[in-house]
Formats: C-alpha cells, sequence, structure tokens
C-alpha cells in the first residue's frame, strides 16, 4: 500500500475505532449497525461467540453499564483491503446481573474495505487481561 493511501487508511479506521467506542458508551444502535459488516462475528471476554444481529440486540438491551471506556496502545496492520486493529481497553461498568466488567481487556478488531469502499467490522475478539497471582494447582496429578 502506498504511503499516503495507509496514511488516509490509518486515519479513516482511527476515526471508526473512535465512532465503535462512542456507539458502545452510548448504547447506539443505528451508529453500531452501519459500522458492522452483516457476516460479523464476536467472541465475548467470556468466550461467548455473538452474530451481528445478536451483538446488537445486546446493546440495544442495556444489560451492561459502561461508565468508562479507555482505549491505548493502539495498533494497526494494513493486508491490502484488510485492517487489523490491536488495542488495551480500560473499562468501568457492570452487567445486568450486576457484575462487575471493571478491568483491563486486550482486543482485536478486524475491518474489510467492502466494495463501496467503505471499512466495516467483520470480526472483534476480546480478552480480560487477569492480574498476576498464584495459579490454582492443577488436581489432575494426586
Amino acid at each position: 500500500m502506498p504511503l499516503a493511501q495507509k496514511h488516509e487508511s490509518r486515519h479513516e479506521i482511527d476515526q471508526l475505532e473512535d465512532d465503535w467506542r462512542n456507539a458502545f458508551l452510548r448504547s447506539d444502535t443505528k451508529a453500531m449497525d452501519g459500522l458492522l459488516a452483516d457476516d460479523y462475528i464476536g467472541i465475548t471476554a467470556n468466550g461467548t461467540i455473538e452474530n451481528k444481529d445478536q451483538a446488537l440486540a445486546k446493546l440495544r438491551s442495556g444489560g451492561r453499564h459502561i461508565t468508562s471506556l479507555t482505549i491505548s496502545e493502539r495498533k494497526v496492520r494494513f493486508y491490502e483491503k484488510t485492517a487489523v486493529v490491536i488495542s488495551l481497553a480500560e473499562v468501568q461498568g457492570t452487567n445486568a446481573e450486576g457484575g462487575d466488567l471493571s478491568g483491563s481487556y486486550r482486543y482485536m478488531r478486524v475491518y474489510i474495505r467492502d466494495e463501496q469502499g467503505e471499512w466495516k467490522i467483520v470480526s472483534f475478539e476480546a480478552s480480560r487481561i487477569r492480574e498476576p497471582g498464584p495459579r490454582h494447582k492443577n488436581n489432575f496429578h494426586k
């Protein structure tokens, strides 16, 4: 990818990442619908898989109350019509059951430039960063 095109694409992806953050914080399903590809697939921090309809329904339900979402360490790599974003997210919030969602998460989001030339999110995966501590004993070897 030529440098000028890469710079422009990086600017577009940075803006889309900000748009995603704002849509997520505001539970803006209309904005999120425009960001996600029809064949979107996500893997949540607890390991569940969700498609676009499920992701939008979850956002619409208001089951999460996120009070703060700070993104840092954003790295973007381009592979022709694909962009891969890896970032660190600091989250403050709770889920519908009152469980604490606060903590640090690493995520990877994959964008594809569609036939109309627009970037769409096709994949997302989040992993919660656990604090180092004592490991649980493996009970398989007694």
